[in-house]
């Protein structure tokens, strides 16, 4: 069945549904990316700022980003499942994108219920838009144009579009005016997406309908029903192994939002000194990635087409091993970013590391995400169309998994204790300071005062060492003596004892700690009691122990990918046989001429 003539309508040499596809997605991905950007800096906020975040440590943050980015993936399974069997990737793009427009506006509630119910409509929402647009897109183009790689790459810039818009402007609005502030934005661009995608429906005429139902002929029943061929079985497991392929690339790759995002934000030195903007929010930096991809999308994919005109190795299996190997030697950059951060007590690095760092990993997606979509199309069976994507999505979730899981391992468990010391005390190692608070009229104004007066964090820098076979904590700047300030909890004194004693902390070459003072979350919701100095309790990681454990998962992150990608091309002829073929007869202008995802008779 042909298209319709509106489907059959191009611009710039592509489809016109391609672009409004590529303006819906862009605007998912500006919700999403907006909303990520600040998701572990909001989880890991102190619950008592001015702006309260969840207040949960750095690996308890990673935690929950692993889990949640993994189940907005894998939910890409049933949301293919749903498509193919029931709706057609049209209408579950729809629906997804409606439960993604409530999602975000719950988000921006601030109220914890909100939090974890918006988090769960988003990800039933990405679920059912994700997998089944990128399917659509794919469904623009005829079995084997050569147009169609070009097409992902196009679609591919929209996403980074949207996450570069998203990136700067939701993480200013999340740093100046609050979290769910961000939040809200965030949700104002998944409402434009899906404006643009239900104004844009018809251009979309024949792409993703439903093809089950009463309206099945006897002849589309007996093809769906039709068992698969050697050659699509050979072709399934070969996508099996790519999604391999994809759960390393994104275990490496999605530490920018856990790992990389608190590692910037803590450890790389993002001072700019202008008036309006002392240094640059730790969010921001995530856009970079986007912005790259931005200015060499096009240039990577023309790469790839000259590279392929001169007869060289091209296929998208060779493609997928070389991003993984560029992108892992993005992280030589975070071990040299490691190295000088821990070049001196309590130090931070440049921040040209984070930028070289994420243009190897840019170069790296550019040669791996979007040629392995458009993969999955060329040789997924059409019966299996959506749910091989959804793998693909799935995939991706288990990768991010992946990446929470090495992220949450990077980062120590701290050490706890709970506050002896009185208010009086306290405030003899405090310097008055200005900080925003909240006044009767829940209104922020700006005080001159000690943090522990308006129930603030603070924190205190301090050697830690062992004398007379005793844990023992002095000011890093003056020496002060702290011992006595707090009780640290009975279980983990032995670990801290032993670690100082391995590496012989003394008076003389002590380790260091920041020592984060924060007052109980609830105690501090009663107002009565404010600035009463108590509730307080101590948390804090071994500096040294910290920055080592950091290079290490940078060291092994490099490793790995770059083994991983080189063990795939010496295995790269017999995968190729495996796909038949699939890659060998792409041609120049085909014209789309029906919904196909993979010519199944190309013969050996």
């Amino acid at each position: 069945m042909s298209l319709d003539a509106s489907v059959k309508k191009e611009f710039l040499g592509h489809p016109v549904g391609l672009f409004i596809l590529f303006f819906t997605e862009m605007w998912e991905r500006f919700s999403y990316y907006g909303m990520r950007g600040i998701l572990t800096l909001y989880i890991a906020a102190s619950a008592t700022a001015v702006d309260p975040g969840l207040g949960w440590s750095s690996k308890d943050a990673i935690w929950l980003y692993g889990w949640y980015t993994m189940f907005v993936y894998v939910a890409s399974i049933p949301g293919g499942w749903i498509a193919d069997k029931f709706l057609g990737q049209k209408k579950t793009v729809m629906y997804g994108g409606l439960l993604l427009c409530i999602g975000h506006g719950v988000l921006a509630i601030p109220q914890d219920w909100a939090f974890f119910t918006g988090l769960a409509l988003i990800i039933l929402g990405v679920g059912g838009l994700k997998p089944n647009i990128s399917t659509m897109v794919g469904g623009l183009y005829a079995p084997g144009d050569i147009r169609r790689d070009s097409g992902f790459t196009i679609f591919y810039i929209g996403i980074n579009i949207g996450a570069f818009l998203a990136s700067i402007s939701v993480g200013l609005v999340a740093y100046y005016y609050g979290w769910h502030y961000g939040f809200g934005l965030a949700g104002i661009g998944m409402l434009l997406g899906q404006a643009v995608y239900i104004w844009g429906q018809k251009f979309l005429v024949g792409v993703g309908e439903f093809t089950g139902g009463d309206k099945v002929s006897p002849a589309e029943k007996a093809a769906a029903n039709k068992p698969l061929s050697k050659i699509e079985k050979d072709r399934i497991i070969v996508l099996l192994i790519s999604f391999l392929i994809v759960i390393v690339f994104w275990g490496a790759f999605e530490q920018a939002g856990g790992l990389m995002n608190l590692y910037t934000d803590t450890k790389i030195d993002r001072t700019i000194g202008l008036s309006w903007m002392e240094e640059i929010p730790a969010a921001v930096f995530q856009s970079l990635n986007a912005a790259y991809i931005i200015i060499f999308g096009t240039v990577i994919g023309g790469f790839w087409v000259w590279w392929k005109k001169r007869g060289r190795e091209s296929s998208s299996l060779f493609k997928m091993a070389i991003g993984t190997i560029i992108m892992g030697l993005g992280y030589v950059f975070m071990m040299f970013a490691s190295k000088e951060a821990s070049s001196e007590t309590f130090g931070k690095a440049a921040m040209f590391w984070i930028f070289l760092s994420y243009l190897f990993h840019t170069i790296g997606e550019l040669s791996t995400s979007p040629v392995s979509l458009s993969f999955i199309t060329k040789l997924a069976p059409l019966k299996y169309a959506s749910i091989m994507m959804g793998i693909f999505f799935a995939a991706t979730g288990f990768g991010n998994k992946l990446a929470g899981s090495i992220g949450e391992s990077s980062q120590l468990t701290p050490y706890s204790g709970e506050v002896v010391f009185d208010k009086g005390q306290l405030t003899d190692f405090m310097v008055k300071d200005s900080m925003e608070i909240k006044n009767q009229n829940n209104k922020i104004v700006t005080v001159y005062d000690y943090p522990i007066n308006e129930d603030k964090n603070f924190e205190i820098k301090s050697n830690v060492f062992l004398e007379d076979n005793q844990i023992q904590f002095a000011e890093f700047e003056t020496q002060k003596d702290l011992n006595g300030m707090f009780k640290l909890e009975d279980e983990r004194k032995s670990e801290l004892k032993e670690v100082l004693e391995e590496n012989n902390a003394t008076r003389e070459t002590p380790y260091h700690a920041r020592l984060v003072f924060e007052k109980d979350g609830e105690s501090a919701k009663n107002i009565e009691n404010k600035g009463d100095g108590k509730d307080y309790g101590v948390s804090f990681v071994l500096t040294e122990e910290q920055n080592e454990q950091e290079y290490q998962t940078f060291m092994w992150l490099t490793i790995f990918t770059v083994s991983f990608g080189f063990l795939l091309l010496l295995f790269l002829k017999r995968l190729k046989k495996l796909t038949h073929g699939a890659e060998d007869k792409e041609v120049e202008g085909l014209e789309a001429e029906g919904y196909e995802i993979a010519d199944t008779e190309i013969k050996d």
